[in-house]
């Protein structure tokens, strides 16, 4: 997307939020920073939880 939209919409695109509560300003640019921050941890926790069922040891 243009102009990092990706960063603003990726709360939206992952069910965390309602697309219009970023447009009406119901949430603030914190807010979505929050959440992108918490899909990065959600992200990561599921990447190590497959490799910890997926590897061997």
């Amino acid at each position: 997307m243009a102009d990092d939209e990706d960063w603003l919409m990726r709360p939206a695109l992952a069910g965390v939020c309602r697309y219009e509560s970023l447009i009406d300003g119901t949430l603030s640019l914190r807010d979505v920073a929050r959440m992108n921050d918490a899909i990065m941890v959600r992200s990561e926790n599921e990447a190590r939880a497959h490799k910890a069922l997926t590897t061997k040891g």
